[in-house]
């Protein structure tokens, strides 16, 4: 996927979703594995991520006990 593949946000979120659900895996899982695939350090992947994907990262945090959780209604 070259460079566009690292810098690109849309790109790079749906692919961090496509990961998921392909294989089963968290989100923090599939960010780590993506960034290792495309030689992208974690620090720099934070940054193009799209905030859908970062809602459900703290959330992921939050029931791993990762992150404090904070009030939110009951979906």
């Amino acid at each position: 996927m070259g460079s566009a593949f690292k810098l690109d946000r849309k790109i790079f979120s749906e692919s961090v979703e496509e990961y998921v659900k392909k294989n089963g895996s968290s989100y923090i899982d599939a960010i780590l594995a993506l960034c290792e695939e495309q030689k992208i350090e974690p620090e720099s992947a934070a940054k193009i991520l799209t905030k859908p994907i970062k809602e459900k990262l703290q959330i992921e945090g939050q029931e791993l006990k990762l992150l404090p959780r904070t009030n939110q209604l009951p979906i």
